[in-house]
This record gives C-alpha cells, structure tokens and sequence, in this order.
C-alpha cells in the first residue's frame, strides 16, 4: 500500500529585527532561535515542505501603538529597517517563500495571528485559502513571540482545520509566565508541542 504523503508548511512567525535584540520590542533572549529555526529551513527545503513567513506590517499610525491608542510602542512599520526579517536567517536564496503580512488595518488593536482575516498573503489572499490550494494539511510552527503573535498563530491555525505542533525550542516568550500560559492553552487544544530535535532526528 502507498503511503499518503501529508504536506507540511512550515510557518515562520514574525522574525523580524524589531523584535530581536537592539529593535524596538526585542524578545528577551530572541536571538537564540536563529540556529534552531535555520535547522527547521534546512529541515522543510530539504523535506519539500512550503515555507511561510508571516511579518507585522504596520502603518505609521495605527491604533495598534500606544500614541494611538494601543498597547505597544511604534515597531515594524511597513518598508523600515526593524520590519525586515532578521539577516541571519537561511532565507536568501529560498524561492517560493509565501509572506504573510498582518496588522496591517490602521483600525484594528490585535494584529496577532497569521490567519487573522485581513492578514494578506502577497496576492492578496488569507493564508488558509493559500495553503487549502497546496494541499497542506500539517503546519509547523515557530518565531517569536511564543506568548503572542506564535501562540495566535497556532491557535487559529487549528480552528482553520490543520494539524498544528509548535517547535519551543525555536520559539521565545516575552515572560516567562504568559509564555507557560501559551503552552498550556496550545496543548489543550491539541497542538502538538515539539523540539527541533524531534524533528531533524526522525526526517534529517
């Protein structure tokens, strides 16, 4: 009997150099994760499996800032040095990456996951019509940060129907105690929770 090949995306949430040490929102200890989530790159060319960037991508005035009315500080706006991906990423010469941007409506206060409905991938179109179209059925997930836009992500990812895991070790929290939070409210809606290592050890 054949076996049915399950397509994998995996899902890069925001790594993006204002959240990375010296941005305007780094994630303490956010630069850790490069090396693992570089692995899971090399992992999903290596495996066939679609890659998926998701970005803030942020108006200059937005009410998702404090000045406007928010709850953070000015970060990521659109076309700016600290909206860029992280330079260190394996990325560069990478092909068909699908872009998600989000947060993008100057109204809107959340912005958080990358299957938020006027989160827009590059042809104008929801992440979940996008990969219903490839046949992806599987996503991994990994970035920053766990207890925000990673645990969203995830989240809504399983209430869009895919099987959902969340790799920890290539994901860093803002605080320690949200970002345990986050791990229990995924697990208990069926998330997988997993290392890098579990994954390069079994398809490396």
């Amino acid at each position: 009997m054949n076996k049915i090949k399950l397509l994998i995306a995996l899902i890069l949430v925001d790594l993006q150099n204002d959240f990375f040490s010296g941005g305007a929102l780094g994630v303490p200890d956010g630069d850790k994760i490069i090396e693992n989530v570089n692995k899971l790159i090399a992992l999903a060319v290596k495996n066939g499996w679609v890659i998926v960037m998701s970005r803030d991508w942020h108006e200059k005035i937005t009410k998702h800032f404090k000045e406007y009315g928010g709850d953070w500080i000015e970060h990521c706006v659109k076309n700016t040095h600290g909206a860029e991906f992280h330079p260190q990423l394996n990325i560069k010469d990478l092909k068909n990456i699908i872009i998600v941007s989000k947060g993008m409506d100057p109204e809107d206060l959340a912005g958080y996951s990358a299957f938020e409905p006027k989160a827009q991938c590059a042809d104008g179109r929801p992440l979940k019509v996008v990969l219903n179209e490839l046949g992806v059925t599987n996503t991994v997930v990994c970035g920053l940060a766990t207890d925000y836009c990673v645990r969203a992500t995830a989240l809504d990812a399983v209430k869009n129907g895919f099987n959902v895991s969340v790799v920890m070790d290539a994901c860093e929290g803002v605080e320690f105690d949200s970002s345990l939070q986050a791990k229990f409210e995924m697990m208990s809606s069926k998330v997988g929770i997993l290392n890098t290592s579990d994954l390069t050890r079994h398809l490396s």
